[in-house]
């Protein structure tokens, strides 16, 4: 019998593997996504997974970036439109859009709905400054990135408090 597959073990282990390789060869590893027409990264060590758009059930009286409550393996996650929550514009919702579910460390059974996840990214050669209190980044190839901090998102009394 062969062994059993499980998917966040094998996450985790990846994103072990990736930080270690992080702190040995001087890399920053961070995850890149597409809010309306912007690019985005966020520090891997925040995300526990990425995946597809499950299905959703509508929670009545919140606000409109709250997309609803999805069921992910038996556990219950609030879903919310991160770029309508920004107003950058609201996620694309088609084959591409993604979930990235908030790391355990945070304690909180969240999900952010992007356009697109554009997959790992090595900030370490990339110029860094700030723009509207937020550190942007730019690519070697002239591209911006701005950079999603996690803890200070799930701090802001506007997102934790969904109801209207």
């Amino acid at each position: 019998m062969s062994k059993r597959f499980n998917l966040r073990e094998f996450q985790q282990n990846l994103l072990d593997r990736m930080q270690g390789q992080a702190g040995s060869s001087n890399q920053a590893a961070a995850l890149g996504f597409v809010l309306g027409k912007q690019n985005w990264l966020v520090d891997m060590a925040d995300i526990s997974e990425v995946l597809a758009v499950p299905d959703m059930t509508d929670v009545p009286l919140t606000k409109k970036w709250f997309t609803g409550v999805a069921n992910v393996r038996g556990n219950i996650y609030g879903i919310s439109d991160l770029g309508a929550y920004m107003n950058i514009g609201p996620a694309t919702r088609d084959i591409q859009s993604r979930i990235m579910l908030v790391g355990q460390k945070y304690n909180i059974n969240c999900g952010l709905l992007v356009s697109k996840v554009l997959g790992l990214r090595n900030t370490v050669d990339w110029q860094s400054g700030e723009q509207g209190g937020r550190t942007v980044y730019q690519d070697n190839s002239g591209q911006q990135w701005y950079r999603l901090e996690l803890k200070q998102l799930l701090q802001q009394p506007d997102f934790i408090h969904i109801g209207v």
